[in-house]
């Protein structure tokens, strides 16, 4: 039952890989490390804790990074 979660994951980290849109990908791989992070904690898995929490660190980063660069462009072009 415990792998369920692991495999759900792994599904989800597959189909971000097929995103075409950065922001999607960015959102459903965090989304994805989230329930990596879950297996780990159930599988008492360290390295998985570690990675899947830096992991998601960097996605959120990036998805901040991603919404604040939309935000200028729009707020640029409305000046145009």
């Amino acid at each position: 039952m415990i792998h369920l979660v692991g495999y759900v994951a792994l599904a989800m980290n597959l189909v971000s890989m097929a995103m075409k849109n950065v922001l999607h990908l960015r959102i459903i791989s965090l989304l994805a490390n989230g329930i990596y992070l879950i297996y780990g904690i159930l599988l008492n898995a360290p390295p998985f804790i570690i990675g899947c929490g830096i992991a998601i660190l960097i996605h959120m980063f990036h998805i901040f990074k991603l919404k604040e660069e939309r935000r200028a462009a729009k707020y640029k072009s409305s000046f145009l």
